[in-house]
């Protein structure tokens, strides 16, 4: 590990019980705080998330302004069930719906920075059980206090559940066979970000406006590696937050994700200026299922698409004057 890691893990590491709610109102000022949560079908999970977010941070204590709800395309109520439970609910196609829609998480946190008011936005994901406003103030902490700070990115322990089976560490395994290797070996300036995949972490618009976002699986190892070249290493934190639990893919729909990450650090070495590329990688991944009759051949496409930094979207520009 580089000395500037070992030295950053020192000063911008903390866990969420260092940042109790009194400190973070004391800090809180003029500070508008939105909490933003992409959802896609999570009927299951996201009341309770916004019902927690609501009593703890809300109504007991004045510390979160606005939360939001980004419905990507749900065909179930996952809509209604937020709005019930007190979230403010925007469908994704009604941002900006002049534009060209994409598809992917990353285009519906891209529209959260036009939809939402808040100077800091919190991203936590829809899929989310046992969850804890702890959250939610583990990653505000870093931001409210240190004005330095503009990206806070959260670290946790995943356990794997799987046939009733728990594996403490079992989670991430795409983080540890594949953006891990990758970030070590081109940006090892960000190999201290213990989960880099995962989908908490929490800015300053200031920032977020001037970043592109990929829409698919990457939009998380894009904006670190974006955030670490326009902001710099010491701008950005690590916070804690203890255990996530959440919803499991299979090993299929893993590959497909591995594939869109590994498409993503492409991008970036290639607008890096830091490969010489002879071609352009196909964006093509073939899978294999075994059926009665052999093995069937699923053929999917990993491509990203990617959103220009928000600032430079013209609807924005004109909002935002």
């Amino acid at each position: 590990m580089l000395p500037q890691v070992q030295a950053w893990l020192r000063n911008r590491m903390s866990s969420a019980a260092d940042w109790p709610v009194d400190r973070l109102l004391a800090a809180k000022g003029e500070t508008a705080v939105s909490v933003v949560l992409p959802a896609r079908n999570e009927r299951a999970t996201v009341g309770e998330i916004v019902t927690t977010i609501r009593r703890d941070l809300v109504e007991r204590a004045p510390l979160v302004d606005e939360i939001l709800v980004i419905d990507s395309r749900s065909i179930d109520d996952t809509a209604e069930v937020a709005a019930a439970a007190g979230a403010r609910v925007v469908a994704q196609d009604a941002v900006l719906p002049d534009l060209p829609p994409l598809s992917g998480k990353g285009e519906a946190l891209w529209k959260s920075l036009h939809a939402a008011r808040g100077d800091v936005l919190v991203f936590v994901d829809a899929d989310l059980r046992n969850f804890s406003s702890s959250f939610v103030t583990g990653l505000l902490g870093p931001l409210l206090t240190d004005p330095s700070v503009a990206y806070v990115k959260a670290c946790y322990d995943r356990p794997l559940n799987t046939g009733g089976v728990s594996v403490p560490s079992g989670g991430g395994r795409v983080t540890e066979l594949v953006a891990r290797p990758l970030i070590n070996m081109h940006w090892p300036l960000l190999a201290g970000f213990v989960q880099p995949l995962g989908g908490e972490y929490a800015g300053r618009r200031t920032l977020l406006e001037r970043v592109p976002f990929v829409t698919g699986y990457g939009v998380e190892l894009g904006l670190l590696i974006d955030v670490l070249e326009a902001a710099g290493l010491d701008a950005m934190a690590q916070v804690d937050l203890g255990t996530r639990e959440h919803s499991h893919q299979s090993s299929e729909a893993l590959g497909g994700m591995a594939g869109q990450i590994m498409q993503t650090a492409w991008s970036r070495l290639d607008r890096q200026g830091r490969i010489v590329p002879l071609e352009p990688p196909s964006t093509v991944l073939t899978q294999f299922r075994r059926d009665g009759d052999g093995h069937q051949v699923r053929i999917r496409d990993v491509s990203v698409g990617e959103r220009p930094p928000m600032a430079e979207a013209r609807a924005y520009s004109n909002s935002a004057a």
